[in-house]
């Protein structure tokens, strides 16, 4: 068994003042935290997690460990690691594979590395851990229970995979709880997406043209916040329903060949590959700026942009500039890949604070219910969900209403008054 393998041990307080800051951000993992360590749920159990390695992970990562499971995590982007989180959760006794900017074959060595572990859970975000379980790492399933799906992309893949028939073990799809993908994946992905575009470019978003590649949720709030700064805002879709959600939302909709003749900055939301591609890259003008918020670097052809650039260099830290045949030079941000967390520190603790307390219970859920679980996909029981909605309420010193007896009485037994 292989030992951590991280950039420098020595940035380890950095990385502690990152999670001890979070931690008092994030009531609702705090007040599970107790719980669980006081039973110490996870005790005598392996979790392996495949997540973004930020400061709110990692703390959600010693909320585990202290709950009694022994934690194994690595990177689920070679750009969202923060080599100071890694290194402060080492001296934790947590067991870290993961480097910033690491090659991609690296990062599989880290993948494979932390399966190694043999997991009796596993908590994934984007399926890259899933999909090795699921075909070359067979042999690190022998203790599996299940495990949890963070994103859209990986649910989607979890999904194809359970039609198939291809999977082996319950997973649980935490992004399809309401106060995930209502909070983390709108108001998260919303503001983090242009903290990153604003703190790379350090260029006004007001009075530019927007064009926001997908409209869901994570679309929705990025198209939002744009509006909000000032931005005229146009958006892509291949759903007709999402495209009128867009239109009655206020915003331009139309094709991405008519878009990209009309657009300064673009973000693209979809979970789909090549959504800005080689039909595009002629028609886009003199320094439109491209960047990602969807979970792979596959939205923007990069390979393509790449191959039939004339000139590239670097313009700014995380900018690339890509000279094309016409002459028109554009500009791509953190690579192509999620710029939110590749140039930035990825969503709000605030946010994060309801997702993760999800994934602490889902994964509680799961062992919880090991025995009884069938090979597909879960969604958590709308309870937790609540449970989790009244721990946020109470945090922020709001407070709802009860039905009364006679409320209650004419809503689910009318039949009876």
């Amino acid at each position: 068994m292989m030992g951590s393998q991280i950039r420098d041990i020595s940035l380890a307080p950095s990385g502690k003042k990152k999670i001890k800051w979070v931690e008092s951000h994030m009531p609702i993992l705090q007040k599970i935290r107790k719980k669980l360590v006081d039973a110490q749920t996870f005790a005598g159990k392996t979790v392996v997690m495949s997540i973004h390695l930020e400061a709110k992970t990692a703390y959600l990562a010693t909320v585990l460990h202290d709950a009694g499971a022994e934690v194994i995590i690595t990177g689920s982007n070679p750009l969202s690691t923060q080599d100071d989180v890694a290194a402060a959760l080492v001296t934790e006794g947590i067991t870290v594979y993961a480097t910033h900017a690491c090659t991609d074959e690296e990062y599989t060595a880290y993948l494979n590395c932390a399966l190694d572990h043999l997991p009796h859970l596993i908590l994934d975000d984007g399926g890259d851990l899933t999909a090795l379980l699921l075909t070359t790492r067979q042999d690190a399933r022998v203790r599996l229970l299940g495990g949890t799906e963070e994103t859209t992309t990986g649910v989607n893949r979890l999904r194809n995979w359970d039609k198939e028939k291809s999977l082996a073990f319950p997973m649980v799809a935490v992004n399809d709880s309401l106060c995930k993908y209502l909070f983390d994946n709108r108001y998260g992905t919303g503001q983090s997406v242009w903290d990153g575009i604003m703190r790379t470019t350090n260029l006004v978003v007001a009075g530019k043209n927007v064009v926001v590649a997908g409209y869901g949720w994570c679309g929705k709030g990025v198209a939002m916040r744009a509006k909000g700064l000032g931005a005229h805002v146009f958006v892509t879709e291949i759903d007709p329903i999402k495209a009128i959600e867009a239109v009655f939302d206020g915003f331009t909709v139309l094709p991405m060949e008519e878009a990209a003749t009309q657009g300064d900055l673009f973000v693209t939301v979809t979970g789909c590959k090549h959504v800005i591609d080689a039909r595009h890259f002629p028609l886009l003008k003199e320094g439109a700026i491209l960047c990602n918020g969807g979970h792979f670097d596959v939205e923007i052809d990069m390979q393509t942009l790449r191959e039939t650039a004339v000139h590239t260099e670097t313009a700014r830290a995380n900018i690339q500039a890509y000279t094309l045949p016409n002459g028109r030079t554009v500009y791509v941000l953190a690579e192509g890949r999620l710029v939110n967390l590749a140039a930035a520190d990825g969503h709000p603790a605030e946010v994060m604070d309801l997702s993760f307390a999800l994934q602490a219970l889902a994964l509680e859920y799961v062992q919880k219910h090991a025995e009884l679980l069938e090979t597909r996909v879960y969604v958590l029981p709308p309870q937790i969900d609540e449970r989790v909605a009244r721990i946020k309420l109470e945090s922020m010193d709001s407070h709802i209403d009860a039905l009364t007896s006679e409320q209650y009485a004419y809503l689910y037994h009318r039949g009876e008054v």
